[in-house]
């Protein structure tokens, strides 16, 4: 990290370029200044986006019984139904998901917000590094950008490629394992869902991120955010076991 001792202060838009081509710089530049405004408006314009091209081209009425056909369990429950009743189930969900897709700027924070408090109290706690809130919010925010192309490339998918019948808004775009193992058990395809190339870049720039603002070894940084995400991805297929 020492390369980036002394280095000249960085724009909002510098800042934003160098986490896709030295993060060093940016996450170097947050015990500076803990301002996130441009990468935060770059993550809701781009899930915003997204989410108005689902509803324009999939429909969230489609999207909600494509989510209940990959829930086998919750599949043979609303079957059971009478049919208006099912429809009014899904109809309810849809409505739920749709406002709920539309609201990310809000989760967007909240997220960002709980992941924050989390990685604060595990490096200042757990590790004895003394780093603030703040900047822990900031390098949270600023290694979400790598989803930018998550976003995009479902946008790109949607409108020129779109199956509406099999897409899933928890896995829009092929760049994890569990995208391509929609036969296997709910599980399995929530467990290899994490085995995402979008996802272990942003965990990547998480360990570089609060390793620079926490002043720790790479290699602590790394145990804890490796740590945090197994206990995740343990939860994660726990829970999908359980009620899929």
């Amino acid at each position: 990290m020492s390369e980036v001792v002394g280095a000249k202060p960085l724009s909002e838009a510098e800042r934003v370029v160098d986490m896709f081509m030295a993060p060093s710089l940016t996450f170097a530049d947050i015990l500076r200044s803990t301002t996130w405004w441009l990468p935060f408006v770059l993550l809701v314009v781009v899930t915003t986006a997204a989410t108005f091209t689902i509803d324009r081209e999939v429909g969230f009425q489609q999207v909600a019984e494509n989510q209940i056909h990959l829930s086998p369990k919750q599949e043979e429950a609303l079957n059971s139904l009478p049919p208006a009743d099912r429809a009014t189930r899904v109809a309810i969900s849809a409505k739920v998901t749709k406002y709920i897709s539309y609201a990310s700027p809000v989760l967007i924070l909240l997220f960002s917000a709980i992941g924050a408090l989390v990685l604060w109290g595990s490096f200042n706690f757990g590790l004895g590094a003394r780093t603030s809130f703040g900047q822990m919010f900031a390098v949270w925010i600023y290694a979400s950008l790598p989803r930018l192309l998550s976003g995009v490339l479902e946008i790109v998918t949607l409108c020129f490629g779109n199956n509406a019948d099999s897409f899933n808004l928890k896995e829009p775009v092929g760049t994890n394992v569990g995208y391509y193992m929609a036969d296997s058990a709910p599980w399995l395809r929530t467990g290899l869902g994490f085995l995402d190339v979008i996802g272990i870049w942003n965990m990547v720039l998480l360990i570089i991120g609060t390793a620079v603002v926490a002043k720790v070894k790479m290699g602590s940084a790394a145990a804890v955010i490796v740590g945090w995400w197994l206990l995740v991805l343990l939860l994660s297929v726990g829970a999908s076991a359980a009620f899929n």
